[in-house]
């Protein structure tokens, strides 16, 4: 007589009960090797939140923290899926107000778009975690090594995102989140990348640790709080101010959005009305924002006049924008204009917006959706010019909205002498959402960086001065008509980050990349394991294969 042993266990089955199987385990369920996916949502979730306008910035440790998470674990597929997946989510956020007034279609596309550089992003960091654990065995010695490989390889997908394609769209830096937090003074000295890196290392650290199992240690447990603690507690650049410059800025509050139906001079009229307030305030400067003359003053003799009259009453010059043509190319431009002399200088922008401001290789796009395309009739082109004003001797720094974003142009700003800098801005396209708190944050940061008081105002909303350490001098209210004249500081200090910072962006990207390619060479040596599966071979060795 032959017993049959089940899971229900040998004495059940010497006994003559009927043997009874257990639960099979929830991680042995098929369907559990898919959790990398929700949890790289809820990080991707926990970081669009980091940002404005809801702005809980500590909030970027701990989503970047899932996101790390989700790709130390799980199979190729898996690991794309949630890439993918957290960075939709993310981006999808984040960009939300791009819906507002444009439609689902271009959030869709730049979500897409984005989510794909992400998840490729979170494979090149599964496979480095993969190398590491392979090639090192010393849980201590993979807490050395994990959080600057991990670190580095998140800063290649913001620069990978932030230059690609056209030009890029590196709105998204971990950095940005931090633009009102302790740590927001660390971009003076390590820049914007070196500040994301610091945020993704950390997150890796302890990501690491809760893999390796010493953070049940109390010791261990508070190694990643107390460098974070170090880090924030990192004392502010020293800058030197070199005197300062009475700067006005007017909000006018326009409907000068794409879509908006205006008179010919309706935005123009906007700000000058806006002015009224401060008309008899003593100023070196006037600044308008992005587009804030619907009237080229070059060819209209009429917005010359009343830009002549508004210089003239003031006794300073002012910058505003327009759109200015040159032959065939129109420009997105700032000019500077003196009361009798007109326009003394020229900048056009130098980051149009694809896909906004011009469509690129339009033979190709425009077939695909006519009707979205027909809203915009016309291509800027893409400016040459020194992005500094003379205003009095005083070199002033110049960025047209989106040009913010690019820390080639801040680093030419302050090369070419700039002590202060301007950003005009056109925010209407967007509503009454957190676009223009994002680009503020930015701006805010950029200050910081460049050591440099930043002048921030908008057609409608997030207008504000900032000082060089990020502080608040003064500041309108959103979507009201308004207009402020403050003293802001000038300097000629170069931060750490200008003189290194493209230095330390290219260290940490090809240190990730030399050391990814180091551990994947010594992990190939040793059946470089791409998935949890394979099977024996003759030799007794697991041969691996990728699923």
């Amino acid at each position: 007589m032959s017993a049959t042993i089940e899971r229900g266990g040998l004495g059940a089955a010497a006994s003559g009960a009927p043997a009874i199987a257990r639960p099979r385990r929830l991680a042995s369920h098929p369907a559990f090797e898919w959790w990398p996916v929700p949890v790289a949502a809820a990080g991707g979730l926990l970081n669009a939140l980091a940002f404005p306008p809801v702005g809980w910035w500590g909030l970027a440790f701990v989503g970047t923290s899932l996101l790390l998470g989700a790709a130390a674990s799980g199979r190729f597929r898996v690991v794309l899926a949630a890439g993918v997946v957290g960075g939709a989510v993310f981006w999808g956020t984040l960009t939300s107000w791009l819906t507002v007034y444009l439609g689902p279609a271009p959030w869709l596309a730049l979500t897409a778009l984005e989510a794909g550089i992400f998840g490729a992003g979170m494979l090149t960091i599964w496979f480095a975690w993969r190398a590491i654990h392979l090639t090192i065995r010393p849980p201590g010695m993979r807490l050395i090594v994990a959080p600057p490989l991990i670190g580095g390889l998140w800063v290649l997908q913001e620069t990978v995102a932030g230059s690609w394609p056209y030009g890029g769209f590196s709105w998204a830096a971990l950095a940005y989140s931090q633009a009102t937090s302790p740590m927001a003074e660390l971009a003076a000295w390590i820049g914007t990348s070196g500040l994301s890196f610091v945020i993704a290392a950390l997150a890796a650290l302890l990501v690491e640790m809760l893999r390796s199992g010493v953070i049940r240690d109390p010791r261990w447990a508070v190694l990643p709080f107390a460098i974070a603690l170090g880090l924030a507690a990192a004392p502010p650049f020293p800058i030197a101010e070199q005197g300062s410059m009475r700067i006005g800025a007017v909000q006018g509050n326009s409907e000068a959005g794409l879509l908006a139906e205006n008179a010919p001079d309706r935005i123009l009229t906007d700000h000058l009305r806006a002015s009224e307030p401060i008309l008899d305030r003593d100023m070196d400067l006037l600044v308008w924002p992005e587009n804030a003359s619907d009237l080229n003053p070059v060819t209209s003799r009429a917005a010359a006049g009343a830009l002549d009259d508004l210089s003239e009453t003031v006794s300073a010059p002012l910058v505003f924008g327009t759109i200015t043509q040159n032959g065939d190319d129109q420009f997105n431009s700032l000019l500077l204009w003196d009361a009798g002399s007109g326009a003394t200088a020229q900048y056009d922008k130098k980051r149009p917006v694809p896909f906004a401001e011009y469509l690129p290789d339009r033979a190709f796009w425009y077939p695909l959706a006519p009707d979205l395309f027909d809203l915009i009739p016309r291509d800027l082109s893409i400016g040459t010019r020194q992005n500094v004003f003379e205003v009095d001797d005083v070199p002033v720094g110049l960025a047209i909205c989106f040009d913010i974003v690019d820390q080639g142009l801040v680093r030419d700003m302050v090369a070419g002498g700039a002590q202060v800098i301007l950003v005009p801005s056109n925010n209407a396209d967007f509503g009454r959402t957190g676009q223009s708190e994002q680009q503020l944050a930015i701006a805010r940061i950029r200050a910081i960086e460049a050591g440099r008081a930043v002048v921030n105002i908008s057609t409608v909303a997030g207008s504000a001065m900032v000082g060089p350490g990020g502080a608040t001098i003064n500041a309108l209210e959103s979507f009201s008509p308004g207009a402020m004249v403050d003293e802001v500081p000038l300097s000629t200090t170069i931060t750490p980050a200008m003189a290194f910072g493209v230095t330390l962006q290219a260290l940490i990207l090809t240190g990730s990349v030399g050391s990814l390619v180091a551990c994947a060479v010594v992990a190939g040596r040793r059946r470089w394991p791409f998935s949890r599966g394979g099977r024996a071979g003759a030799s007794g060795r697991r041969r691996f294969r990728c699923r």
